[in-house]
C-alpha cells in the first residue's frame, strides 16, 4: 500500500521538472532563432509569392535577392534567354523544312488518291498471273468555253465523240480531194477538214466536206499560207488541243492517205495514243532486242538495248486525257522553240523518253496499231505488192509517207484496191528513185 504521506512532496518536484524543460525549451528556441537569424537574415520571415517556385528556364527567381545577387541571377537570365532564343531560330527552320516536306508528301498522296479515285475502286491483287495494271486514264472535263464555234460544229459531225481531224492548205489541194474522196467512198460520216486557207475552206464547202477555219492568228496563218509539210504538220499539235478540251477523241490524219475501210473499227481505244507505225515488219513495228557490240569490252562485248521504229505523227488516235493534252502542249512548245526540229521525231521523243535526272518523262500510254490493217507505203511498195497472199489483204488506210510522189502512188492505190487493177502498183520503185529505161 501506498505511503500518503510522499504525495506532496512528489508534485512539487514534477512541477519543477515541467518548469525547468520548459525553460530549457524556451531558451534553446531562443538560442535557435538567434542562430538563423543571422545565418538568413532575409529569409526566415521573408514573404513568398505564389509564383516564386516557378522554374524559368533553368533558374528560380526569387523576390527579395539581394541587389547584388539580382543582378547576378538577371545577368544568367538574360544569357539564358539568348540562348533559347538562337535554339527557337532553329526550331523554326526546322519547322519550315518539315511543314514543307509534310506539304509536298500530301500533294503526292492527294494526287495519288485522285488518281485512284478516278480509275475506280482500290483493288486487292489477285492469283498469279491474272493481275493487270491500268492503262486506260479517265477523260477530262469538257469545256464547251473554249472554243464555242468548234463546239457547236463538232456536235454536228462527231459520231460518239470521236472524229478525223485533217490539217491543209492550197499547196495540198490534190492530195485532199483524194483523201476526202476516199473517205466518203467508205462511208466516214465524222471527218472534218481544219482550213488554213480561204481557198481550201471554200474547196471543202464546194464539195459537201465538214470545214473549220479558224479564227485570225498571225503565227498560225503565216505558217498555213506559206509553210512547207513539216511546218503545216507541226501546227496540228496546237490546234487540235481545242479538240480534246472540248471531250473529243481524234483521229489525227495527213491528207497523203487513201482510206479503204473505218479506222473506227478497228481501234482498241485502251490507251492514250494508239499510232500507226513506220516499221515495216514485227520486229520494227512493236520493238525488239538490239544487241549492240563493243569488242573492247572482252566478256561483256554485248549490250542490250531496245528499239522501235518510229511512231508516225501523221495518223494517229488521241484521247482527251490529261496525259494525251500534256503530249500536245510539249511538242508545241517545242517546236516553238525550235521550228526547223522535225514534229515526227519530237513527237516520239515526248512519248517515249523515261523519267531521268533532270526530266520528267510523259505517263502516257500507248499502243502500236497492226502494220498491216494501218499500212505504210514502205510495206505496201516493198513487201505486200510482191506477196500474193498479202496482195489479198485489204487494209484499213494506206499512208503514202515513205515517198515524196504521193500523188501518183494515191491514185494507184485507189486504183489498185477500190477499182481492182491488179498491176496499177507495178510501175513505181521501192524507193524514191525511178529507173531509167
Amino acid at each position: 500500500m501506498a505511503d500518503h504521506r510522499d504525495g506532496p512532496l512528489m508534485r512539487d518536484k514534477s512541477k519543477e521538472n515541467v518548469q525547468c524543460q520548459i525553460t530549457l525549451a524556451i531558451v534553446i528556441g531562443i538560442v535557435l532563432g538567434c542562430v538563423f537569424a543571422f545565418l538568413y537574415p532575409y529569409e526566415l520571415f521573408t514573404y513568398y509569392s505564389p509564383f516564386q517556385n516557378q522554374p524559368f528556364g533553368k533558374t528560380n527567381l526569387k523576390a527579395g535577392s539581394s541587389s547584388c545577387e539580382s543582378s547576378e541571377r538577371i545577368g544568367i537570365l538574360k544569357l539564358e534567354i539568348a540562348s533559347l532564343s538562337e535554339k527557337n531560330a532553329e526550331l523554326n527552320i526546322k519547322l519550315k523544312i518539315l511543314r514543307k516536306q509534310l506539304r509536298l508528301a500530301e500533294q503526292g498522296r492527294d494526287y495519288a488518291q485522285e488518281q485512284v479515285m478516278a480509275l475506280g475502286e482500290n483493288h486487292k491483287a489477285g492469283p498469279f498471273g491474272t493481275v493487270k495494271g491500268l492503262r486506260t486514264n479517265p477523260t477530262v472535263v469538257p469545256d464547251g468555253s473554249v472554243n464555242p464555234r468548234l463546239a457547236k460544229i463538232l456536235e454536228e459531225v462527231a459520231v460518239h465523240k470521236e472524229i478525223i481531224v485533217a490539217i491543209a492548205n492550197s499547196k495540198v489541194q490534190s492530195m485532199l480531194e483524194v483523201w476526202f474522196t476516199s473517205i466518203k467512198k467508205v462511208g466516214i460520216p465524222n471527218h472534218l477538214v481544219v482550213a488554213l486557207d480561204d481557198h481550201i475552206e471554200s474547196i471543202c464547202k464546194s464539195n459537201g466536206v465538214p470545214v473549220y477555219k479558224r479564227d485570225p492568228d498571225e503565227g498560225t496563218d503565216s505558217i498555213g499560207k506559206t509553210g512547207n509539210n513539216h511546218a503545216v504538220s507541226g501546227l496540228k499539235f496546237r490546234i487540235l488541243r481545242e479538240f480534246l478540251q472540248l471531250g473529243y477523241s481524234v483521229l489525227v490524219s495527213d491528207v497523203d492517205i487513201v482510206y479503204l475501210q473505218n479506222p473506227f473499227d478497228y481501234l482498241y481505244r485502251d490507251s492514250d495514243v494508239e499510232s500507226m507505225s513506220d516499221g515495216y515488219n514485227n520486229k520494227t513495228a512493236y520493238g525488239f532486242d538490239d544487241a549492240f557490240d563493243e569488242p573492247a569490252m572482252g566478256w561483256a562485248r554485248y549490250a542490250t538495248t531496245m528499239r522501235i521504229w518510229a511512231y508516225n505523227s501523221g495518223f494517229f488516235y488521241i484521247r482527251p486525257t490529261l496525259p494525251s493534252i500534256e503530249l500536245l502542249d510539249r511538242v508545241a512548245n517545242r517546236l516553238s522553240k525550235d521550228p526547223d526540229s522535225w514534229d515526227q521525231a519530237v513527237f516520239n521523243e515526248e512519248l517515249f523518253y523515261p523519267s531521268h535526272p533532270g526530266y520528267d518523262g510523259l505517263h502516257a500510254s500507248k499502243r502500236a496499231l497492226d502494220f498491216y490493217l494501218f499500212m505504210n507505203s514502205k510495206v505496201l511498195f516493198k513487201m505486200v505488192r510482191k506477196d500474193a497472199r498479202l496482195k489479198k489483204l485489204k487494209p484499213v488506210i494506206v499512208h503514202v509517207n515513205y515517198h515524196p510522189d504521193k500523188l501518183p502512188r494515191m491514185n494507184a492505190i485507189v486504183d489498185f484496191y477500190v477499182n481492182g487493177k491488179q498491176d496499177a502498183l507495178e510501175p513505181f520503185p521501192v524507193g524514191s528513185v525511178w529507173q531509167k529505161k
